[in-house]
């Protein structure tokens, strides 16, 4: 309806009111389709390095070392009971002793990948590599 509208002024010869309709009437289809396209265009999405899980918990162990010290100057400061600071003490520690294992495990398992994929060391069956 809009868009006859618009046709049948731009069809009247000599008159500048259908000029700046068409114009107007067109700059209107380009914005709304790049807006569209802005809107619906797939965004790209910068990747940070792919960490491994030996990484994660090098981190993670730091962050529990970092609470741990941050849990003991709260109690310092009064801030906690004596209830309240031994339960959390307890159970950061039971988290840090196990990424602490997860940690010696994952790098005795690396350690004996690297030795068994030296060259000229021999296999499970003794041939030399």
């Amino acid at each position: 309806m809009i868009s006859a509208m618009f046709l049948q002024a731009a069809a009247q010869p000599g008159t500048s009111d259908a000029t700046e309709s068409m114009i107007v009437f067109f700059g209107c289809i380009a914005f709304t389709l790049l807006l569209v396209f802005y809107v619906f265009a797939p965004v790209r999405v910068e990747r940070g390095e792919v960490k491994t899980r030996l990484a994660y918990l090098y981190e993670r162990k730091e962050v529990i070392y970092e609470n741990l010290r941050d849990l003991s100057f709260e109690y310092k400061a009064g801030k906690l009971g004596d209830a309240d600071f031994e339960n959390l003490r307890t159970s950061m520690e039971e988290e840090a002793a196990a990424v602490l294992a997860e940690i010696d495990q994952l790098e005795k398992a690396a350690k004996r990948t690297r030795l068994t994929s030296l060259p000229g060391r021999p296999d499970k069956n003794g041939a030399k590599a």
